[in-house]
């Protein structure tokens, strides 16, 4: 896949030097909450993983893009999930390390994923889920017009909690083809 290049961004797909990177990420317990992750990864898996990632979003359903700043360093990915090229909809999930948050590298990912979506994978829908508790992510989402649909209650369990989570679509304008 052909890397999509923003103003301050890339992003890219996952290469076998990333594996550092998502071995630090995926077994960092602080973001399992978003992932339904339970338990640590292991570098043999995530190494298949990536060895696997070649696999375009129609044969996998899925496709992860490594979000690198200016100088190609990893400041995060964003997902494309469930992709289901019959009903034209796709979710997506973005993660950033919490030291480059605030500086716009989000914003222009998602702006480069749903360009992408709508444009090369034919997207008709793209939709996110978001706790409740998740302001900045709300904010991120409802500035791209992503609207709220739903709310499913009591979804997520964490820290001895249940959390709402908000179910957010974005359909493709009308005057895009």
């Amino acid at each position: 896949m052909a890397v999509l290049l923003g103003k301050n961004i890339s992003l890219r797909a996952l290469e076998p030097e990333d594996l550092d990177f998502l071995f630090s990420t995926e077994n960092d317990k602080t973001f399992w909450e978003i992932s339904s992750t339970q338990t640590p990864f292991s570098r043999y898996i995530l190494k298949k993983y990536i060895e696997n990632s070649h696999q375009d979003i129609y044969e996998a359903k899925q496709y992860r893009f490594v979000i690198c700043d200016i100088k190609n360093n990893p400041v995060g990915m964003i997902d494309l999930f469930d992709f289901n090229p019959q009903h034209h909809r796709v979710g997506l999930g973005i993660l950033l390390l919490p030291k480059y948050r605030g500086f716009g590298y989000g914003t222009e990912a998602i702006e480069l994923v749903v360009e992408y979506a709508f444009t090369y994978l034919n997207i008709h829908q793209i939709y996110v889920n978001i706790t409740s508790d998740n302001v900045k992510s709300i904010s991120l989402f409802e500035k791209f017009k992503f609207k709220r649909v739903g709310i499913k209650k009591d979804w997520i369990y964490s820290n001895s909690t249940y959390k709402d989570e908000i179910l957010f679509q974005l359909i493709k304008p009308k005057n895009e083809n």
